[in-house]
């Protein structure tokens, strides 16, 4: 509901001690003041109780460049984007809760399809090194061309891009169902399908991230993020159990069919949105630059390029599970499908957790961000030392936790202190340098574990994240001017740890505010 602060305007212009040249709109303004502020309960037209027309929104068409600074409009400085508004506030817009409801089926049917794929590879070939390359193909396209991916994301309007994309990749998973029910499939033909997977994942994901902003506005933007998150864990902790459990009892070939069907559900979802009621960006019309447009936008800005720099690493290295695992499975633990479905269904637990949480949270912050980067590396170091298999889904748990709330703070950050006409620029690079990498890391991955075992594997990974989260962290705090404050004997409400500012220099305010 709007705050009561919002109706003292209106109110002390009608004052009865005041003279007004307009008496109409005098009235207007009184006749404002007393009515209602809307609910926002879910169901009716105004599902969003800050709902903005078009003409008010700083990402509609028509809107100047100054009016998208994300100084005032999606930076985390305004007091507006800040507050958290509840763990589930942007559920209470409709567009989003039909995204939402697509996007359970969807993620379900997509990581059945990651634990069937890993699994049937390592069947076939006997080598986690195998599985290391059907990841690196996947995301291979990624590091080539994920850049003009971001640049395709703001050139197009994004529901109608999302549509095509999304039935793209349920024809992909249509026929790889077809090859292996057939028997006829073969490491080679799971390469390719991997591959064309990636061409359409380039322009998929930076217009999937940007397109969250176009559904709820910048309030709930942060939430919305989390919430995407969580939904992704919640099929994860339902797609890979039943996956193991399809897989074991007719083979990994139904599990790619299910995913098939899967894509119906949010490609629905798409078309049933009120096309109205989405804030669309207006597309960017086709130049040349602008690929290095967007670089030039991210380097000249510490709060994002350095956030880029820790997600690249953590990336690369530290999200290198389907390698990792299924080498713990298969070698380490001596374990079947089911409990490798299991181990993915304990990081899910955490993950989930994690994105709950940070529902919860308004814009997040980099400290934070480095924190969890920090965490999230030490864990995986103690997971390479676990004696046995509970132990570690125990430490996956917490790594989950760690991983995820890493995952939504960077989003979120990224996307709250980006213009509009930048953000799939911006998006497409985050999802370059996070998973474009991965067909750098995943083969080294592979090959560690193959030649020397899981446990050095995911030691190694675990060493780089850390180191590198240390890293940022200290060139940020330089970089911002911030120094760490031990105080033994804090006052009421005090911290005995906490980063303070040193004495005012040229500190750009943007990253000042963002650490």
């Amino acid at each position: 509901m709007t705050p009561p602060a919002a109706a003292t305007p209106a109110a002390t212009r009608t004052r009865t001690d005041e003279r007004t040249t307009d008496s109409t709109a005098a009235s207007a303004a009184a006749a404002d003041a007393q009515a209602p502020a809307p609910t926002g309960l879910p169901g009716n037209g105004d599902d969003d109780p800050d709902e903005r027309t078009a003409a008010d929104d700083p990402a509609a068409p028509g809107r100047s460049r100054a009016a998208t600074s994300p100084r005032t409009a999606d930076s985390p400085t305004g007091a507006a984007f800040t507050r958290p508004g509840g763990m589930f506030s942007s559920l209470r817009v409709r567009n989003y809760r039909y995204y939402f409801a697509g996007q359970v089926v969807s993620n379900t049917g997509t990581w059945m399809q990651r634990i069937a794929q890993d699994w049937l590879v390592l069947s076939l070939t006997g080598s986690p090194l195998a599985v290391g390359i059907t990841t690196a193909m996947q995301f291979l396209p990624m590091l080539l061309l994920g850049l003009f991916g971001g640049v395709l994301a703001d050139r197009m309007p994004k529901r109608r891009l999302l549509v095509c994309t999304q039935g793209a990749m349920g024809l992909l998973a249509a026929g790889l169902a077809v090859l292996t029910i057939g028997g006829v499939v073969t490491p080679y033909y799971v390469y390719a399908f991997a591959l064309l997977l990636g061409l359409v994942t380039v322009v998929d994901n930076p217009a999937r991230q940007a397109f969250v902003s176009e559904m709820v506005g910048p309030k709930d933007l942060a939430n919305a993020v989390s919430l995407n998150a969580a939904n992704f864990q919640t099929a994860r902790l339902v797609g890979p159990a039943v996956a193991g459990l399809l897989i074991a009892a007719v083979g990994s070939g139904w599990a790619f069919a299910v995913n098939a069907l899967s894509f119906a559900a949010v490609i629905g979802g798409l078309l049933a949105m009120r096309e109205s009621e989405l804030r669309p960006t207006a597309p960017v019309a086709r130049e040349k630059g602008q690929l290095r447009e967007g670089l030039r936008y991210v380097k000249e800005r510490p709060e994002l390029f350095w956030p880029m720099v820790l997600a690249g690493f953590i990336g690369t290295f530290g999200f290198n599970f389907p390698t990792l695992l299924a080498g713990f499975a298969s070698d380490t633990f001596h374990v079947g499908a089911g409990q490798y479905g299991l181990l993915n269904t304990a990081m899910a637990v955490g993950s989930l957790a994690g994105a709950l949480l940070a529902a919860r949270r308004g814009a997040p912050r980099l400290r934070g961000l480095v924190g969890a980067a920090l965490g999230f590396g030490a864990l995986e170091v103690l997971a390479a030392f676990a004696p046995g298999y509970w132990t570690f889904a125990l430490l996956l748990t917490l790594i989950g936790v760690f991983g995820l709330t890493f995952n939504t703070s960077v989003n979120a950050a990224l996307q709250l202190a980006t213009e509009p006409a930048m953000r799939g620029r911006v998006m497409g690079l985050l999802v370059l340098v996070f998973t474009g990498g991965t067909p750098i890391g995943a083969p080294i991955v592979g090959w560690v574990t193959a030649s020397y075992g899981p446990r050095l594997g995911l030691l190694a990974c675990g060493l780089v994240s850390a180191l590198a989260a240390t890293a940022v962290g200290l060139v940020l705090a330089r970089s911002a001017e911030l120094r760490l404050r031990l105080d033994l004997h804090p006052g009421r409400g005090g911290r005995v740890v906490a980063l303070v500012p040193r004495t005012p220099t040229g500190v750009k305010p943007e990253l000042a505010t963002a650490c």
